[in-house]
């Protein structure tokens, strides 16, 4: 399919449109004259300015159906080229929602954090009913995603309040896993590969010396400490021996018992064992992760997973008998072969089991992820199913007294949904929080962290890229101490 911009080029924005319609489409891109293609569907979106009015025109063929609309902008409007990209959107968005009789419940908000949007709003005096029509004039959200924002703010509001001055969280990356789930898009490596298994004990070793230069850096510049969280990948893919070591090393540099929260992934039940439970509890952590993803067997093999939901339930039990009682656990909306019924199944599973926090994903198709090229999928991702499963799981989890405290948002997930995170009251991760409004620095370690340095809000946000890859976090380790230097001159410029 064809995107045809013909007098202006809001590419990024217009395309984001076009994928919640098309979630696996691939598209052309044409700037110059509009040259149809001869039977192959295309979208046209062009802007022609006049003397005081912008005329704004889509025109869309899928299959047999052609459907033309168009409207106008005042030049004299004072956000004027931003306002002629979200009306350009809009109409876009009506005509495609005509043709494919889909209507994606975010509207046309395509952004990663639609929360944020509504803090910022309420920072800016606005009341909730101004704000309720900001988002359903301006951006067409549904209802039902409204009172999910606003259910999340308000749980969050709470949390931001207590947010230490010139604190930090420290992230530490564990790129490895035991098995690539085939939705999986992250940068991980199956840990008993030769290029993984080789270079373990030479990654750990240069991990733990960012560890301490990254101690030193916040150590240097008088940042207090508030949440330590080890992700992936899976940490819980090395050995005992190794998950330690990067637990001494934590323990040897930072101050942990002063950090208000300390999580570890323990992630899949084919890695968990007793003695890595003892060396996460051992460490001062206090959270972790068991995350099942499905209590559906035969959907657990369908997407490369290596257990059962009667281990990842063993896990859980286990990691309670221990004495570890902040427990996360994982699931995936609208995965391969899962049903409805399935789906609530898990849901009601896992309330059955009562975990402090349930995080609902919704599946997002990558194109780097195994599944993108699976059979089927591409009607799979237009059906409403997915949706279904989210609504279901939202009633049931604040029936039984979980609520949403953090919502994120990734490309090409299946019906433009989210990602919610669930807690108990009190339970709440206040790094998923920190990392979602970004109002906290985060100094992240590891192959494929990101260290994130937030100021006053008076200046932007900067980040600083680990390489993504473990090998060439190994080969190019001096240039990521390097790069670490920007750490103090980021606050050298004041806060």
């Amino acid at each position: 399919m064809t995107i045809f911009f013909s007098g202006q080029d809001y590419k990024y924005e217009l395309e984001g449109i076009c994928k919640l319609f098309f979630p696996l489409k691939r598209f052309s891109h044409c700037y110059d004259k509009i040259l149809l293609p001869n039977d192959e569907d295309y979208i046209i979106t062009r802007l022609k300015k006049h003397s005081k009015t912008t005329l704004l025109w889509v025109r869309i063929k899928v299959g047999i159906i052609i459907k033309s609309a168009h409207t106008i902008v005042k030049n004299d409007n004072t956000d004027y080229l931003n306002e002629c990209e979200r009306v350009l959107s809009t109409l876009l968005y009506s005509v495609l929602s005509e043709v494919t009789a889909i209507k994606p419940s975010w509207g046309i908000l395509t952004g990663v954090r639609p929360v944020s949007i509504l803090q910022k709003q309420r920072a800016n005096g606005k009341t909730d009913e101004e704000i309720t029509s900001f988002f359903k004039e301006k951006y067409l959200v549904s209802d039902d995603k409204l009172d999910l924002s606003f259910m999340t703010a308000n749980t969050q509001s709470k949390l931001l309040e207590d947010t230490i001055k010139n604190s930090y969280s420290l992230y530490i990356s564990i790129p490895f896993c035991v098995s690539r789930c085939s939705y999986c898009s992250f940068v991980s490596h199956a840990i008993d590969r030769p290029n993984a298994t080789d270079k373990i004990d030479e990654y750990i070793d240069l991990l733990c010396i960012e560890i301490k230069e990254t101690a030193n850096l916040a150590r240097g510049l008088k940042l207090t400490l508030d949440t330590i969280y080890i992700g992936g990948g899976t940490p819980t893919a090395l050995s005992a021996e190794n998950l330690q070591r990067i637990t001494d090393a934590i323990t040897q540099n930072f101050d942990v018992p002063s950090a208000r929260e300390y999580t570890i992934e323990a992630g899949r039940a084919d890695t968990i064992t007793r003695e890595k439970l003892e060396v996460i509890k051992n460490s001062g952590a206090k959270r972790i992760s068991v995350n099942p993803q499905t209590f559906n067997d035969a959907v657990l093999q369908e997407i490369g997973r290596k257990h059962t939901a009667k281990q990842a339930e063993d896990c859980y039990l286990l990691a309670k008998e221990m004495g570890i009682d902040c427990i996360n656990m994982d699931f995936i909306a609208g995965l391969p072969t899962d049903t409805f019924e399935s789906f609530k199944h898990t849901i009601d599973k896992a309330i059955e089991l009562a975990p402090t926090n349930i995080t609902l994903h919704t599946l997002s198709i990558k194109r780097s992820a195994d599944l993108f090229t699976a059979d089927g999928i591409e009607e799979y991702a237009k059906s409403n199913i997915t949706a279904k499963m989210t609504e279901y799981a939202q009633k049931r989890l604040i029936k039984a007294g979980y609520l949403p405290y953090y919502l994120y948002r990734q490309k090409n997930t299946i019906g433009n949904l989210e990602n919610v995170g669930y807690a108990m009251p009190g339970y709440e991760s206040l790094y998923n929080v920190y990392i979602m409004d970004e109002m906290q620095t985060i100094l992240a370690c590891g192959a494929g962290g990101v260290t994130k340095l937030v100021g006053n809000g008076e200046k932007p946000i900067e980040r600083i890229f680990n390489f993504k890859y473990h090998f060439e976090y190994i080969t190019r380790f001096d240039e990521i101490l390097d790069r670490k230097a920007r750490v103090n001159i980021f606050y050298d410029k004041g806060l």
